[in-house]
């Protein structure tokens, strides 16, 4: 950071973990995102989900035709795993150039995974494809049981999961998505190289009583929810740690405020509109700002093989208050921290 004025230049960062929606959402969200991020990895789990290259194609070109004319962004595509996902499936999307995962969502787990996997058994022929031509496998690391607590999913995944499919593909290629606990971090730093993962600004800034104490906060809430201080701490730790196991993944997700803001609130927290400023926050907050630039910009290029980008950004520690809303299509969308300030601006 330049002492002089307070600002840093980072080499241009990409966001690994991003949902973008579809249909009249995508003029919001991919212009948000391309503000700011070269390239995105983007989420499949549409209604109906992206479960073949095809799809993953059109869906793509939507993107593409949803961006302003002065923006560029490279949306590196998705595939949603289901109990039928075949191996000819995984090899299409590898031989694609276009497609660079496979995701896992557990069913029942999060938005729009009722398609997804009932037993990880069932999709062993799609990652003994996956491992065999490098496909990566991005996993939403959660236990689904409906006895199992909601703040323990995590690690009874890593448990029950997550150590037995390591043990039976070793060179498979993982992204362990969103982690929030200090039992993700430690299985990540503990893993092979091929074990990556990525931590959310969300999950950075905040832990559960943030959404809890003195009263439910409905745009906090998110899956894998919000966990304890002691976890919280643990992600900053690796986020800022320079180990290029971990890498920015904002899980950034858009929802009507009238979805969020009801008896049934959806899951998921916008931040694609200032996600870098916020990671800036998070860093600096834990004097780390030099560590940024690997973890934004350099080492989820790297785990992914894919060229690090050219261009530069520059962030200032100036503040500013986020807006109260934006609006997507005919619906108010409510942003992470809206009215609030957020301590470092994107000037370039």
């Amino acid at each position: 950071m330049n002492s002089a004025t307070p600002t840093v230049t980072l080499v241009q960062p990409d966001d690994w973990h991003i949902h973008l929606r579809d249909g009249p959402a995508l003029a919001r969200t991919v212009n948000d995102a391309a503000k700011q991020f070269g390239r995105v990895i983007v989420m499949p789990n549409l209604l109906p989900p992206v479960t073949n290259t095809v799809q993953a194609q059109q869906y793509r070109q939507r993107i593409i035709e949803a961006l302003d004319l002065q923006l560029t962004l490279d949306p590196l595509m998705v595939l949603y795993l289901t109990d039928n996902t075949s191996a000819d499936t995984v090899r299409q999307a590898k031989q694609s150039g276009f497609v660079h995962a496979a995701k896992l969502y557990p069913a029942g787990a999060t938005t729009h995974s009722d398609s997804g996997v009932t037993d990880i058994k069932n999709i062993y022929p799609a990652l003994e494809e996956m491992q065999k031509n490098g496909l990566v496998f991005s996993i939403h690391g959660e236990i689904t049981d409906s006895h199992v607590d909601i703040f323990d999913r995590e690690e009874k995944f890593i448990d029950q999961i997550l150590t037995p499919l390591v043990s039976d593909f070793p060179e498979l290629k993982i992204v362990f998505e969103h982690i929030t606990t200090q039992q993700a971090v430690d299985f990540v730093q503990s893993a092979n190289d091929n074990i990556a993962a990525t931590i959310t600004i969300h999950h950075l800034l905040y832990n559960r009583n943030h959404l809890l104490a003195g009263g439910i906060r409905p745009h906090y809430y998110c899956l894998p929810i919000l966990k304890r201080e002691l976890h919280q701490k643990s992600l900053i730790q690796a986020a800022t740690s320079g180990n290029k196991k971990f890498f920015i993944g904002t899980d950034s997700a858009p929802h009507p405020q009238h979805s969020k803001e009801s008896a049934c609130g959806c899951a998921g927290a916008y931040t694609a509109f200032a996600a870098i400023e916020l990671y800036a926050e998070a860093f600096d907050l834990a004097n780390a700002i030099d560590k940024l630039e690997g973890f934004a910009s350099f080492y989820g290029a790297d785990f992914y093989q894919l060229p690090r980008n050219t261009q530069l950004i520059t962030l200032q520690k100036k503040t500013w208050q986020a807006p109260s809303h934006f609006d997507m299509s005919d619906d108010k969308l409510i942003p992470l921290r809206a009215q609030q300030d957020i301590l470092w601006s994107l000037i370039d």
